[in-house]
């Protein structure tokens, strides 16, 4: 498996970078679930990937441990 580091961002307007990140926490622990990610593997530049919310819904919910193909 190769790992990956996966990044989201916002725009915060806010009085110091504790509170731009604390207003962050909350719009992801409230908030719905952002759909635009860059991610990058350490070899590749960084990709910038869209994901359709019912895909990502669907594959949130399913079980992957119980993929044969993962063992």
């Amino acid at each position: 498996m190769v790992t990956f580091t996966v990044a989201t961002s916002f725009q915060i307007e806010a009085d110091s970078a504790e509170e731009a990140a604390l207003l962050v926490y909350r719009e992801l622990s409230r908030g719905a679930v952002p759909l635009v990610y860059q991610v990058a593997d350490g070899k590749n530049p960084v990709t910038e990937l869209s994901l359709d919310r019912d895909e990502a819904e669907e594959y949130a919910v399913t079980d992957h441990t119980a993929d044969p193909g993962n063992w």
